[in-house]
């Protein structure tokens, strides 16, 4: 849904144009839009500073979304982490759309980043951090519930960030002093679809709310890694054959249709890549001895290639001289 451009300009009018000098907030362009409103690149006049600006959008559910939005600046503001965008303000302009006010993040989306032929190095190490952005909300109780490469962003200066946070989860039995703790819980109606088709996990479209837990965000994960691999989400297309076991083993895992045969928590999702790039055995694809040796031989390649170069030498000593 599209804001009619009556309303557009009303907002601009309301959020301090030329027109209403008094308003903090100048709007200057819109940088972003989603299904609860439009985000606008705006200027902050009291700090004199670009910020982005989230404004609800208009429609005959404009009080829930307007409950959504507030939640969801909510749950920013508990979640204080380098990967996670800071809420600077949250309110209402003056005829009733509410907003909320958050860091302006300027760099490339993830899908934009992959295009332009990051090293798979680059790749997994920006993963990793996606990682770490995610396993902090769970640490504090909230599932973000809609991970896709379009929600996370790469800064210019090396930030990653996971974005939009709209449909998170704030789990019931979110440990007491959590910063989930500031945010209500609430729950989700049986039989409701929250997500991106492609990166949801089977309960989630199943719509079965009561079954979304750490592991849910674990199977976008591998969505996530999975496009990153082969450029598609899981349901596109298969891995590229020449991709590592290891690691294709540990998107398997993560895409598991059982919840109990993905990984644990994301910590173990991210112990397993790091594993997988010092060469070190991963816990979703057990070695054989072969594999095994062959790993090793790979890994001390170097070292093994000068030990056998200084015993051919020694052995073509003895022969020389024996001669």
């Amino acid at each position: 849904m599209t804001l009619p451009d009556a309303t557009v300009d009303r907002l601009l009018r309301i959020a301090g144009t030329a027109e209403e000098p008094g308003g903090r907030y100048e709007l200057r362009e819109e940088i972003g839009r989603g299904g609860m409103g439009v985000v606008y690149r705006a200027h902050d006049r009291e700090l004199r500073r670009d910020v982005a600006l989230k404004v609800l959008r208009a429609g005959p559910d404009a009080a829930d979304l307007a409950r959504r939005l507030h939640r969801e600046a909510r749950v920013l503001a508990a979640l204080e982490h380098p990967g996670i965008v800071p809420v600077h303000d949250v309110g209402a302009l003056a005829d009733g759309p509410a907003f909320y006010v958050m860091k302006l993040v300027r760099g490339r989306r993830l899908d934009e980043w992959a295009a332009g032929s990051p090293t798979s190095t680059e790749r997994l190490r920006a993963f990793e951090r996606i990682c770490e952005t995610v396993a902090f909300a769970h640490a504090h109780g909230v599932v973000h519930r809609d991970l896709k490469p379009g929600n996370v962003m790469l800064g210019a200066f090396g930030e990653v960030l996971v974005m939009d946070w709209g449909v998170a989860k704030v789990l019931a039995d979110a440990k007491a002093g959590s910063a989930a703790t500031a945010v209500d819980a609430g729950e989700t109606a049986a039989g409701t679809v929250l997500g991106t088709p492609g990166y949801m996990a089977p309960e989630q479209a199943a719509g079965d709310a009561r079954a979304i837990d750490a592991r849910t965000d674990v199977y976008a994960l591998g969505g996530v890694l999975h496009f990153l691999l082969a450029g598609s989400p899981p349901t596109a297309g298969a891995l590229p054959r020449d991709t590592p076991r290891p690691l294709a083993a540990i998107v398997r895992r993560c895409l598991a249709i059982r919840r109990d045969e993905r990984y644990a928590s994301v910590v173990d999702l991210a112990a397993d890549v790091r594993a997988f790039q010092a060469r070190d055995p991963v816990s979703a694809d057990p070695e054989t001895p072969l594999r095994r040796a062959t790993r090793i031989a790979s890994r001390y390649r170097v070292p093994i290639a000068l030990v056998l170069a200084y015993m051919l030498m020694r052995v073509a000593l003895i022969f020389w001289s024996r001669g």
